[in-house]
């Protein structure tokens, strides 16, 4: 199924989550960043059970052109993390939104939801950003 944007939450730094059942979210990186890191070489993923912070580092993306911190969204558990990447790093390129996924997050803490932007208020910082 292909993910349809106005259904994802958006951070202000540019990572998006689908929610999924039992407190679970998918987290990835937009479009807009995978466009301004340029070609991704070199993903490192945060281990499965490792226990992230809400805005605290999760893992760390490597391009052409620099390094950039990829920050949890939400404050929970690793529970899943892409493999493809490692050999595929360039899938954050080519399907942002799909294939080129980072990890999967069991949430602790469902007030942090409403933290997040819809799409309308994303693309918005967007353009403030620009």
């Amino acid at each position: 199924m292909k993910n349809r944007l106005e259904l994802l939450k958006y951070t202000s730094t540019h990572e998006w989550i689908r929610v999924e059942e039992n407190n679970s979210v998918c987290v990835g990186i937009t479009s807009q960043a995978q466009g301004l890191l340029g070609d991704i070489v070199y993903v490192e993923l945060p281990t499965i059970k490792k226990i992230l912070t809400r805005n605290g580092e999760a893992c760390v993306l490597e391009s052409v052109k620099a390094a950039a911190d990829v920050y949890a969204p939400l404050s929970g558990v690793v529970t899943e993390i892409n493999t493809s990447l490692s050999d595929t790093p360039e899938l954050v390129n080519s399907d942002a939104y799909g294939k080129g996924w980072l990890f999967r997050l069991q949430f602790s803490d469902a007030s942090e939801l409403e933290k997040l932007l819809d799409l309308a208020t994303y693309e918005q910082h967007i353009l403030v950003e620009a």
